[in-house]
């Protein structure tokens, strides 16, 4: 199954694609946008541009696992892209997911603008990575 992921944010939000047979996850763009009916929007793009059968949305858990209000807000967005999408949606850890983007960006030469960009996009392929090692 083909895999959309979304790491949610107030500004932007990262987006990757995948799937469960190959397991690899790739980034596939930012979205920019402080609105959330312009992000849902966006989202709905993409879903029709990469035609995934089910969404990853990243669930921002605290380091000792528990849940914050951060996570309440990724919750209920996934309940809002479930009913617009009609595809199921998975939450997924996304603790230490833009750590490991900025590691993967650490020696790549880009300027620290360029790495802002690519972040958001990286933690969302992360994400994704890690939902498809898991099933």
């Amino acid at each position: 199954m083909r895999y959309l992921a979304i790491d949610l944010g107030a500004k932007r939000t990262g987006l990757a694609v995948g799937d469960d047979g190959t397991k690899i996850a790739t980034p596939a763009g930012i979205i920019e946008t402080a609105s959330a009916e312009q992000r849902l929007d966006m989202i709905h793009r993409a879903i029709k541009q990469h035609q995934p059968g089910a969404l990853v949305v990243g669930l921002p858990l605290n380091m000792d696992g528990s849940e914050g209000p951060a996570s309440k807000r990724a919750r209920q967005f996934a309940q809002q892209l479930e009913a617009r999408s009609a595809l199921s949606v998975h939450l997924a850890d996304e603790r230490l997911s833009s750590d490991v983007a900025d590691d993967h960006m650490t020696r790549s030469g880009l300027t620290h603008k360029a790495k802002k960009s690519r972040r958001d996009a990286l933690a969302a392929a992360e994400i994704l990575r890690r939902f498809l090692e898991r099933r």
